[in-house]
């Protein structure tokens, strides 16, 4: 072989190295993190057929001339090829975490604003077991609306409730809360410094003489007398309903229990599992019930009938975390009889 047919092999082997790797990238995917494996691009088979000429004997002139570079192809993947990648390697997308990160929306519901004509119905939702004797702020319902805070010389000191009558004029709270009707007043729904059901005055007290002569615990309730409205001459039953009182319901009973802390301006609600004290005195665990819900309600579950009132052992308790009260018997049956008819 002649130094020129040498040189024109030369030459061509030259173009070809020059073109390949162009052709090589123009053909690799454009996307690259989903490629996969496949995404590495193939050295042509065709550079190294044409890489390997004739031999020539390394003893010969022509041979010492030959072009010192080797013409063999490099197979070095070019910088700019997509770098094939695993897919279970890749992260999640970082919208699936902000996902999970974020605050699932809150179950709680604003309480319903006090209707101005409040069923004069009860009626009383499902308490889950988990939510036995868990003290929360009473929402503003039909029920709560029935519960308000007694009032003298501008503060409030204990609670009470209106009870079903022929009249529509009578309150239940505890005899140890007041021996006077003198200056009190009762502000049913009574929530953050307002009266939504307007305030009424109390006229009467009636106690048995059981409290009267021997402060009795197991009769420490009392009788409300409350005037009508002045102006319209609407009661205090008509206006926001009343709880029917129960007689010789069992110690053991579920109940709800309302009371207004003085210490804050609305009420407090907790339901649990009445238990017998002694014969005549029923108790609740309920926790953060202090001065000032002396008097509050217990409300039978099912019923809504009162079942009781904060007091009795020690007026309602010697700690906030349990409430007592005195059963109604036929004692607060006689009391009730005689103040109707008073």
């Amino acid at each position: 072989m002649t130094t020129a047919h040498r040189l024109a092999i030369g030459t061509l082997i030259a173009a070809l190295l020059a073109v390949s790797p162009a052709a090589a990238r123009t053909a690799a995917p454009a996307s690259g993190r989903k490629a996969g494996p496949s995404a590495a691009p193939t050295v042509p088979p065709v550079v190294e057929s044409l890489a390997a000429p004739t031999p020539v004997p390394a003893a010969t002139p022509e041979a010492a001339a030959a072009p010192t570079d080797d013409p063999t192809p490099s197979t070095t993947v070019p910088s700019d090829a997509p770098v094939p990648v695993d897919d279970a390697d890749d992260p999640a997308p970082a919208a699936s975490r902000t996902a999970a990160a974020s605050p699932s929306p809150s179950r709680k519901t604003p309480a319903p604003a006090p209707s101005p004509t409040p069923s004069p119905s009860p009626t009383p939702s499902a308490t889950r077991s988990s939510d036995l004797g868990t003290t929360a702020t009473a929402p503003a319902t039909a029920e709560s609306a029935r519960v308000g805070a007694l009032f003298a010389d501008g503060h409030h000191f204990c609670t009470a409730s209106v009870v079903d009558s022929a009249s529509g004029t009578f309150a239940l709270t505890a005899a140890h809360c007041l021996s006077s009707a003198t200056g009190v007043t009762f502000v049913p729904g009574y929530r953050n410094g307002t009266s939504p059901y307007g305030t009424w005055q109390v006229t009467a007290v009636h106690t048995t003489e059981g409290w009267q002569h021997d402060q009795d615990p197991d009769e420490d309730y009392a009788l409300l007398e409350i005037a009508p409205d002045s102006g319209t001459g609407r009661t205090v039953e008509a206006t926001v309903g009343a709880n029917p009182i129960a007689y010789d319901v069992p110690l053991t009973a579920t109940a709800r229990l309302y009371g207004y802390p003085s210490r804050s301006d609305a009420p407090i609600l907790c339901t649990n599992t009445t238990t017998a004290q002694s014969a005549r005195q029923r108790r609740i665990d309920c926790p953060a019930y202090p001065g000032g819900t002396s008097g509050g309600p217990f409300l039978e579950a099912t019923t809504g009938h009162v079942i009781g009132v904060i007091g009795g052992y020690e007026e309602g308790g010697d700690t906030e975390d349990i409430s007592y009260a005195a059963t109604f018997d036929d004692t607060l049956a006689a009391l009730f009889a005689d103040a109707t008819h008073h």
